[in-house]
């Protein structure tokens, strides 16, 4: 992934140049990009399947003020292009996108071509597969892994999450003030399916977006991203309980 040998400059020369989406970094991030000094990659997540092999990588920059910048990248790709590495004259099969927000990138990666799909569709037989929907959805959930809080402007991150949510029924300016004292977060996804809505494949998932506040207390707020629309287009809800989550999403499927 890395070359030891290249320096900051042309490491991030290289991201830029073969990245997507690098036009839809903010001018001033890539700005502040511009002065920095040093810089570690490492492999953050990755997910291989027999129709999709996706990593995420996290890029982390020493500016010239002191501060670190991270940028996130998704790598993707069919079974194809995760074979022996490549020599230089080979083409990359791949495809990268980068991202200035963790929560942005997540999204990214569920919206890929069998991002929702790589577990079973629900829906095709019936009233029973109905049934396994509503089973899943409303499962209780597993014993989570103990969280690793990170501070990285985790108060502009929750800004940005409350900021995309298209429901009117989330949480609303007290927990919006809450979050103002936000310095570390985590983000799991807690759950991802693709099911059947009136006759169409639609995608879920769940993520919790856990902040690590000023006093010492915990808060979290529940993003459900889906694709149960009327045009199939993706949607961003956001609810301050896991239970109001789950139940926007199990009146999502239209399930009686």
């Amino acid at each position: 992934m890395s070359d030891p040998y290249e320096t900051t400059e042309q490491h991030l020369e290289r991201l830029l140049r073969r990245a997507l989406n690098s036009f839809d970094l903010p001018d001033s991030t890539v700005e502040r990009l511009g002065t920095a000094l040093a810089h570690s990659s490492s492999l953050h997540s990755s997910h291989h399947s027999s129709v999709l092999h996706r990593e995420t990588y996290r890029h982390t920059y020493l500016l010239s003020d002191g501060t670190p910048l991270t940028l996130w990248e998704l790598v993707h790709g069919g079974p194809q292009s995760a074979t022996a590495p490549r020599s230089r004259t080979e083409p990359d099969l791949r495809h990268h996108e980068l991202y200035d927000d963790e929560a942005d990138a997540h999204v990214a990666a569920a919206r890929l071509a069998g991002g929702f799909g790589e577990s079973p569709v629900f829906g095709d037989d019936g009233p029973q597969a109905d049934l396994e929907v509503l089973t899943v959805l409303m499962a209780a959930p597993q014993v989570p892994l103990p969280r690793m809080y990170a501070p990285d402007n985790s108060a502009d991150h929750a800004r940005r999450v409350l900021r995309r949510a298209e429901n009117s029924d989330g949480p609303g300016e007290e927990t919006a003030r809450l979050l103002r004292a936000a310095f570390a977060h985590h983000i799991t996804q807690v759950f991802g399916r693709q099911c059947r809505v009136d006759g169409r494949d639609a995608g879920f998932t769940l993520y919790e977006h856990a902040f690590l506040l000023l006093d010492g207390s915990e808060t979290s707020l529940w993003e459900v991203e889906h694709t149960a629309t009327p045009d199939g287009r993706h949607m961003c809800e956001v609810y301050g309980d896991e239970d109001s989550a789950r139940g926007a999403m199990e009146s999502r499927t239209h399930i009686c």
